[in-house]
């Protein structure tokens, strides 16, 4: 490995919550490793981990991405203890107040599948009826609808907390946190050799970790590495209805994608992924796209939110996948060193403990616990998908 102030065993360029994940379980696996994390903004104001809603779910149609969320599920109960540095102990402050997937009668039969090989899994995940549905919630008006599926050990959690927990235990462990922009992957033939930064410096190291999320493709590129991800703007809108839902509503998506949750302070979250959302590196967000788009089909499933005031709202980035809305996992075929962590197009957060693990076995030649190879970096070059029917 290269040696000297500017070198290390393994680069990881981004600091999100996939790069602290991949330094923490390195760390933990061999102490003497020397790993650098590169970010390029430790406030992450702009980072897809702390403007997301933060949800947990099992409830996907992919074996591995199940097992991922199996794993994430049972992870996080002991996050606390994982992650205690100088006897302080991070909390996720998880609610578990479940997910539910309204599912039209041209899904139904794929969704009952769906549920099947959740079951068959071990999680719990039921099928519920429109009367079900009302009588669980009474604020839902179902009708519309051929019915849903219910996670109830599904969740959201403090974003903040989970990143923070991670970065903080990695840096006590050893990793090299420093801010500042990875411009370039420095390579000689098809080995890669490290990165030159924004501030003058380089890194040299011959394992590099593409863990820049949105801007994953950016990077890639410096290196000649074509990845089909895109970084595409998503909007959340905080809601003050007139009525209060009077107790905890869980993560709603309805048949069009459009979701909403409680939050607290009595408040709503709301958006929806749309096909013109745009791509690039925006953080704008338009009140006129909940009152034009949303509130009337959100007004309509649930009558008593007919009447709210928009109360602030915020835009993030999606790394989205356009092969096939699933992670890129694993060393690029073509560069030897440079390792991928990319494309989660909304289930970054979620995947994190799951993704860091699986990255360090494979930087460190160990058997996975988890096989991961589905997500193998070569699907790109082969135009191979895999196939995620779950709705978000």
């Amino acid at each position: 490995m290269p040696q000297g102030e500017n070198s290390c065993d393994v680069l990881i360029i981004g600091g999100g919550i996939i790069g602290c994940a991949a330094a923490y379980f390195l760390l933990s696996a061999d102490k003497n490793l020397k790993v650098t994390v590169v970010e390029k903004d430790l406030t992450y104001s702009q980072a897809s981990t702390p403007l997301s809603l933060a949800n947990v779910r099992i409830q996907f149609s992919l074996k591995e991405n199940i097992e991922i969320s199996q794993f994430t599920q049972e992870f996080i109960k002991k996050f606390p203890e994982k992650m205690e540095v100088d006897e302080d102990r991070p909390d996720l402050c998880f609610r578990k107040e479940g997910n539910l997937f309204l599912i039209n009668s041209k899904n139904k039969d794929r969704a009952l599948k769906d549920l099947e090989l959740q079951k068959e899994m071990g999680c719990r995940a039921d099928w519920l009826e429109p009367q079900e549905i009302e009588s669980k919630f009474p604020l839902y008006t179902a009708h519309s609808a051929a019915g849903g599926t219910w996670g109830p050990d599904d969740g959201y959690l403090d974003p903040h907390s989970f990143l923070n927990g991670f970065r903080q235990k990695a840096g006590s462990l050893g990793a090299h946190i420093i801010e500042d922009r990875a411009v370039k992957l420095i390579k000689s033939k098809k080995r890669l050799q490290g990165a030159r930064l924004q501030s003058g410096k380089s890194i040299s190291s011959l394992c590099v970790v593409n863990a820049a999320g949105a801007w994953a493709s950016e990077l890639a590129e410096t290196a000649s590495v074509s990845l089909p991800i895109k970084p595409i703007k998503r909007q959340v809108f905080a809601l003050k209805p007139a009525e209060k839902p009077g107790s905890p509503l869980p993560l709603t998506i309805l048949p069009s994608g459009l979701y909403f949750r409680t939050e607290t302070g009595d408040k709503i979250l709301s958006g929806r992924s749309f096909g013109d959302d745009p791509e690039g590196f925006d953080f704008s967000w338009d009140p006129e796209v909940f009152r034009e788009r949303l509130w009337p089909e959100l007004a309509e499933f649930v009558p008593s939110f007919d009447r709210l005031r928009i109360e602030r709202g915020w835009a993030g980035l999606y790394a989205v996948n356009t092969l096939d809305e699933n992670a890129v996992l694993g060393e690029w075929p073509e560069l030897k060193g440079l390792f991928l962590a990319n494309g989660f197009s909304g289930h970054g957060l979620q995947q994190a403990p799951a993704v860091g693990r699986y990255l360090s076995e494979l930087i460190l030649g160990k058997k996975p616990v988890l096989d991961l190879s589905i997500f193998t970096p070569r699907r790109i070059l082969e135009s191979r998908p895999i196939l995620e029917s779950a709705i978000i």
